[in-house]
């Protein structure tokens, strides 16, 4: 167990432990802005087809039901514009965070291989070459990497922590440049739906993958588009060479969703009514806190799309951390997502209205 162990760099969460107390501490309580986790109700369609499929003796299955995968396929023609889309290409999984968690060690990869994720991203894309021993790197352009050894390229469009998109051009270069040295790319892209100043494109558009989708996959979360993240539901699309053998080990490991989130998917996927009633509420929780983060003397970059506002006074996050926390209000210190977030931090837009308007008073 501690060979393992031995393996992972220490929870970053715990270090916000002291924080978090000063903030509980204020008269008015916490404003928790620190994790995007969603607290907004999980639509009535989609709890009423978990209760229907309630009854659910028997295991199910890891490829998941034909009306999930129709689901699935459906959605991702309909929503992102991809194209022949088959039941072969896509893949239900439980949640996304152990998909990438685990994807190099189902892949394969091991020492010797190397994995790659942007500079500012998501720690588990690390935590995951950690758990395969392989080698990982970051970077800014991953065209510009020395593609020898290099098996797994990541993207995050729109990103986790920053909120940037990477315009369709850009998506565009990178899936030829990673085709043309056979890197398998795959791209996280479980913001999607959340762009704000910034229509988010997804690597299974036709305009940037021309058309096939060869070593490239796409992961998609239901988490945050309809409040499902204690559902544990999400999925894969693209390259059916890629997700036939991840299939099989996921067999072999019993990696399923169970069946009543399974029902649930199927109507959270068939319905885009609740998820533009979401994107409504986050985008007025995001301009409050946009202005009154600005009017405390804040900057903010990037932004135009995900759940977060990454913002700086120009000091170390810490500092900014310990300040907003005098203030009741927890807010995620940049640097858990890399040494470039150093003097930034991370604002969440998941609260509810009457905790934001209460951070926006205190602001």
């Amino acid at each position: 167990m501690s060979a393992v162990s031995d393996r992972l760099p220490t929870f970053p969460w715990d270090k916000l432990t002291p924080f978090k107390a000063t903030a509980a501490a204020h008269p008015d309580g916490i404003v928790d802005l620190s994790v995007g986790t969603p607290v907004d109700p999980v639509p009535e369609l989609i709890q009423k087809a978990l209760v229907a499929a309630a009854d659910s003796p028997g295991y199910p299955t890891v490829w998941g039901t034909s009306e999930l995968r129709d689901a699935i396929t459906g959605w991702v023609e309909r929503r992102l514009g991809a194209r022949d889309v088959t039941h072969r290409h896509v893949l239900p999984i439980v949640g996304s965070k152990e998909l990438v968690a685990w994807l190099p060690t189902q892949l394969g990869l091991g020492p010797g291989d190397r994995v790659a994720h942007p500079r500012l991203a998501y720690p588990t894309y690390e935590v995951g070459a950690r758990l395969a021993r392989a080698a990982y790197e970051v970077y800014d352009d991953p065209t510009e990497l020395d593609p020898e050894g290099l098996k797994l390229l990541w993207l995050n469009s729109p990103s986790n922590p920053t909120g940037k998109v990477l315009p369709k051009a850009e998506l565009t270069r990178i899936v030829a440049w990673a085709r043309s040295h056979g890197i398998l790319l795959f791209s996280d892209e479980c913001y999607l739906e959340l762009g704000w100043e910034a229509d988010p494109v997804s690597v299974l558009h036709p305009d940037v993958n021309g058309g096939s989708y060869d070593g490239i996959v796409a992961v998609h979360s239901l988490s945050k588009r309809s409040n499902l993240a204690g559902y544990r539901a999400a999925f894969l699309a693209g390259d059916p060479a890629v997700l036939g053998p991840l299939l099989e080990i996921r067999k072999h490991g019993g990696m399923m969703t169970s069946a009543p989130t399974q029902a649930a998917v199927v109507a959270a996927l068939g319905d885009d009514d609740h998820v533009r009633v979401q994107r409504e509420r986050y985008a007025a929780r995001r301009e409050l806190l946009r202005e009154a983060l600005l009017s405390h003397g804040f900057r903010i970059e990037h932004s135009e799309a995900s759940l977060y506002l990454w913002a700086t006074r120009g000091e170390s996050c810490w500092d900014t951390v310990a300040h907003l926390a005098e203030r009741g209000i927890l807010v995620a210190p940049g640097d858990f997502y890399g040494e470039a977030g150093a003097e930034f931090v991370r604002v969440a837009l998941t609260a509810t209205d009457e905790r934001v308007a209460a951070a926006v008073r205190r602001l």
